[in-house]
């Protein structure tokens, strides 16, 4: 009796025939798993969210600036001492209304403080 030889991986791969349609789905699976992990552990993203990452950055990047202006502006006020106890005694919150109400926040030019550069600002002077 002849022993049946054992075929190794390697020889059946070599043999192997794919058909169109094994290779069509394989290639759509290959995308789609790179898509996946790409989106999930890859950093991409879609381009709405890249604008409204950038706009958050931006805005960010804008009260940073506009920050020590009003820090500047509250050290030129000659009640400064009594305004920072009374800044101190208010809560986190309510430091950005109260930066605001003092228009320490208001650049020059605008019409009104904007809150978010109030809220930095009463940050700041807090320390």
């Amino acid at each position: 009796m002849e022993q049946a030889k054992r075929v190794g991986f390697g020889q059946r791969w070599s043999a192997s025939r794919p058909t169109k349609t094994a290779l069509f789905w394989s290639c759509v699976a290959s995308a789609v798993i790179t898509m996946v992990v790409g989106f999930t552990w890859g950093g991409w993203v879609r381009g709405a969210t890249a604008q409204s990452m950038a706009s958050v950055m931006a805005e960010d990047a804008v009260v940073k600036r506009l920050a020590p202006i009003c820090v500047a502006q509250f050290k030129k006020d000659p009640a400064r001492d009594q305004e920072l106890k009374a800044m101190k005694e208010l809560s986190a919150y309510e430091r950005g209304d109260y930066v605001k109400k003092q228009a320490w926040a208001k650049m020059p030019g605008e019409q009104e403080a904007d809150n978010k550069v109030a809220e930095e600002c009463g940050g700041l002077i807090t320390g």
